[in-house]
């Protein structure tokens, strides 16, 4: 019988994506199991498309009530799970693990329900102190489970990518998202009057214009921001599905929201986003990641962790101005375009996992992107070096290659995977990981910049965030159906692109 594990998942949004590093962590320690999440239909939408788990059972009403928790039990006795990773911390998930005879039950000793647990991770309330992505990590580790930090990634497909792109295809970028809601309670809230400023000053100052995010519940509150923008917005409050809402913020240049489960969502969507922060902690539940900023106010009375103000004056977000806000907001948006090379086969000769410099070969014309960076792109590697995961390349000599780029012909950045197509990582291509990271790191739009590569995979990464993609036959493909151009070397790279610029 093959190893198997379960876990029992969080109820809220925001706490659901930062559960997701556990939950890698789990895959990694064990490759080979079968992993089982259990968790409430709502945060369900959140894991799909996730390649830490291999199966989601929806908690669902009809376990409601004691006599459905025993159904529920019943069912997971049959499946006779190994194991039991307890990330909920309520007494009701120890009590079903131990009901279903899971042999090996994990979780946190709290809530009176230690004596259920067969690996009670000691608790005391400083370990609730510590951001909440450490602290369902902790609990791995507490258990001898290997549980090294990683950022969480909602995993988008294309075709999600695609239609949220053409539902905001009318809108003129940059594109500001705005997600005013925060299920917790207004003591969360920012002002709605506030955001319509942002907004308007957005549009007057860059051009670009707004989209206005928010659940069935926070409807209300999206139409007092919608009322005070007279134009350039899109009102999607109540009309989206999660993954729609996901993908719809993933094409948005930058996000403004409260602490909620939307501003966790960007920041697994890898969008830039401004967090602004009332009654709760940034240390606790803040943006992780780079690109990511937050406004905070301290008063003796904050954090108070309430639903209301119970000084009903609010200063913690009156203080919070709009000027503040549209400034921040400026400074986050992307503004230089940028040119994307593959590797090998695109800018140098594909040696077949290249590890030795003798088997280096750069191809005619490189000399010729000076050309590109005079224009004002940034030139930026990016490539998957899965030798490195199988013993073929020392990783040391890959960073060698790059750096020759860097040095030698102004690229500004390299970036490479050094993953195994089986690790499932979010930076190999076709994911768009790489293209990612670089829009943060040096602010680049990436729907006015190009990806050029051999592969399919290029293609398709580039497709992901807009960019658009020109396949070069130096290497492995003649063709592809997902390539915006096709030349046959890096001198027509230099001359399409400078063709599009007049």
């Amino acid at each position: 019988m093959s190893f198997s594990i379960l876990v029992r998942g969080v109820n809220w949004i925001g706490d659901a994506v930062m559960t997701m590093p556990a939950l890698r962590a789990l895959r990694k320690a064990y490759p080979g199991a079968a992993i089982s999440l259990l968790v409430k239909p709502p945060v369900i939408p959140v894991f799909e498309n996730n390649p830490d788990i291999d199966e989601i059972i929806a908690y669902d009403e009809k376990f409601n009530g004691f006599t459905g928790k025993l159904r529920l039990a019943r069912l997971l006795r049959k499946r006779e799970f190994s194991m039991a990773i307890l990330l909920q911390n309520a007494f009701d998930a120890a009590l079903i693990a131990w009901l279903a005879r899971i042999p090996k039950r994990i979780g946190y000793n709290r809530d009176r329900r230690g004596f259920l647990l067969t690996d009670p991770v000691p608790f005391n309330g400083e370990d609730r102190k510590v951001h909440h992505i450490a602290y369902y990590l902790n609990l791995l580790a507490s258990a001898g489970i290997p549980a090294g930090f990683e950022e969480p990634v909602i995993r988008l497909s294309l075709e999600e990518r695609l239609q949220a792109r053409a539902v905001l295809s009318e809108l003129s970028r940059p594109i500001l998202g705005i997600n005013p809601g925060a299920t917790f309670g207004s003591a969360k809230r920012w002002f709605p009057g506030r955001f319509a400023e942002v907004a308007n000053w957005f549009r007057r100052d860059t051009g670009g214009q707004a989209v206005i995010f928010g659940s069935q519940s926070e409807m209300a509150l999206a139409h007092e921001i919608d009322k005070l923008i007279p134009e350039g917005k899109l009102f999607l409050a109540g009309r989206t599905s999660l993954r729609e809402l996901a993908a719809l913020i993933s094409e948005c240049d930058v996000l403004i929201a409260n602490d909620s489960g939307a501003m966790h969502i960007a920041c697994a969507v890898g969008t830039p986003t401004l967090a602004i922060f009332g009654s709760t902690d940034p240390k606790l539940t803040g943006p992780v990641g780079e690109g990511h900023d937050i406004i905070k106010k301290d008063f003796s009375c904050s954090p108070c962790f309430e639903r209301r103000c119970l000084t009903r004056d609010m200063r913690c977000m009156y203080t919070v101005t709009s000027e503040e806000v549209f400034f921040k907001v400026k400074d986050m948006l992307p503004h230089t375009r940028a040119v994307f090379f593959d590797r090998d086969g695109t800018l140098c000769r594909d040696a077949h996992f290249l590890s030795d410099w003798k088997d280096f070969e750069i191809f005619p014309g490189i000399e010729s992107l000076g050309k590109l960076k005079e224009k004002g792109f940034l030139l930026i590697g990016m490539t998957n070096q899965s030798g490195i995961a199988r013993g073929l390349v020392k990783e040391s000599f890959a960073k060698d290659v790059n750096a020759f780029f860097t040095g030698t012909y102004g690229f500004e950045d390299f970036y490479y995977c050094p993953h195994s197509p089986d690790d499932y990582c979010q930076c190999r291509k076709p994911a768009p990981g790489m293209l990612i990271k670089a829009r943060v790191q040096h602010r680049i739009d990436l729907k006015r910049s190009f990806v050029v590569g051999d592969k399919d995979v290029d293609m398709l990464a580039g497709k992901a965030v807009g960019a658009r993609g020109i396949l070069v036959t130096t290497g492995k493909q003649q063709t592809s159906p997902h390539a915006d151009m096709v030349v046959g070397s890096l001198e027509e790279v230099v001359r399409v692109i400078l063709a599009d610029e007049t």
